[in-house]
């Protein structure tokens, strides 16, 4: 494993500010702005229901897409609940949208109308700073444009929807080519769950012979273990529950740790790689950093809700152990994981539901019932009214 593998080169290079073009896009697209249907929240409290949202005609450089599956993330029940601070409502959520192009600019040949397309959880960066050059445009040093509830900057400040609708229009450098051996379904968590958790493998470039510890056994988790293994290496996975050993060996992880068996903790001593970190409330970290090899890494992907509790410095010291943080991917390298995919015959565990089935599906998920991510069937979102509620 060698720690800090470059990133694939970016698929765009810098564009002049879009902000003060005057072009007449009327005259060079396909014409017209359409409504499409849609489920949002229309206040904290709402839960979602059926809205209306225009999405604008497309530009030279945009795709249009009808959205056939969008997955349902947990971040989604955060910004539709107003718990990550006060979003601009009404707010559509999905920000793994898979789905056919309909209609494209006139400046687009890498998509055509049919082509099998994904969006994840960015549609626009600044396109100029060293990190977008690099082909991390997650990490925009301006800010990169969410799927929803960001600030359009380039199509008048608007606020972006997101993919719980039957629609979207994206810059075709955010757009993905999604391999048609790929299950529409199953492939949508990928733009989120996947390239999170493939990211920072990639990074690591684990690789046959490699010991992967995967912390956590949910949405996150069970990719970090489908990937881990398709990538060669051993994959210990470490959970509190003795009802997930099951279902972790399952999905095909070597060995399963009780974490709160202190023996089966100290028998892991100095034996992985890589831990993927996947829990999103306050853990203490020091036991599993002493479960790492010299130059082992463990990488943070949850966010937690609380404060952690102090992570001891002589245990990074003692091993060059490395603790680090990762967000999602660029968009080469996402369009590299959804290949990756294809050639390994790697997709998300999903349950599909309905649009009327979405608000039981946030509290399921909260509960933590679902093995392993909701996903949205767009058919099921009805018809458009004749009004645009966003």
């Amino acid at each position: 494993m060698t720690p800090g593998r470059p990133v694939p080169p970016p698929l765009a290079k810098p564009l002049p500010d879009l902000t003060e073009d005057t072009t007449d896009y009327a005259e060079t697209t396909a014409p017209g702005p359409r409504l499409a249907a849609a489920y949002g929240s229309t206040a904290s409290d709402s839960g979602l229901v059926p809205l209306t949202v225009a999405r604008r005609a497309p530009k030279d450089d945009d795709v249009e897409i009808a959205i056939e599956f969008c997955g349902v993330c947990h971040s989604d029940v955060h910004a539709t609940r107003g718990e990550w601070g006060n979003p601009n409502y009404p707010l559509i959520p999905g920000h793994e949208i898979v789905g056919r192009v309909s209609r494209v600019g006139s400046a687009v040949d890498d998509f055509t109308p049919g082509d099998l397309v994904g969006v994840g959880c960015l549609v626009d960066s600044c396109r100029e700073c060293d990190s977008c050059l690099d082909g991390l445009e997650q990490y925009c040093e301006n800010g990169m444009t969410g799927t929803y509830g960001s600030k359009d900057r380039r199509n008048g400040d608007a606020t972006t929807q997101g993919g719980y609708a039957t629609s979207v229009v994206v810059d075709r450098r955010y757009v993905l080519h999604v391999p048609e051996s790929l299950d529409p379904a199953a492939a949508a968590p990928l733009l989120c769950a996947g390239i999170t958790t493939y990211s920072p493998l990639r990074h690591f470039d684990v690789e046959e012979g490699d010991v992967v510890g995967v912390v956590g056994l949910g949405g996150l988790g069970h990719m970090a273990v489908k990937l881990a293994k398709a990538m060669g290496a051993e994959v210990k996975v470490f959970t509190t529950s003795e009802s997930k050993i099951a279902a972790a060996r399952d999905l095909g992880a070597d060995d399963v740790i009780l974490s709160r068996d202190e023996a089966a903790m100290r028998a892991a001593n100095r034996s992985i790689d890589v831990i993927i970190d996947t829990v999103a409330a306050p853990h203490d970290l020091n036991p599993y950093f002493r479960t790492l090899r010299v130059d082992g890494a463990l990488f943070q992907l949850g966010l937690p809700s609380g404060d952690m509790p102090p992570v001891n410095p002589g245990a990074l010291i003692r091993r060059r152990i490395a603790y680090a943080g990762s967000l999602i991917g660029g968009i080469a390298e996402t369009q590299e994981m959804l290949d990756f995919c294809a050639e390994h015959g790697v997709t998300s565990d999903v349950e599909v539901v309905r649009a009327d089935q979405l608000n039981e599906a946030y509290d399921r998920m909260v509960a933590g019932d679902v093995k392993y991510r909701f996903v949205l069937d767009t058919s099921t979102l009805g018809t458009p009214s004749e009004r645009a509620d966003a």
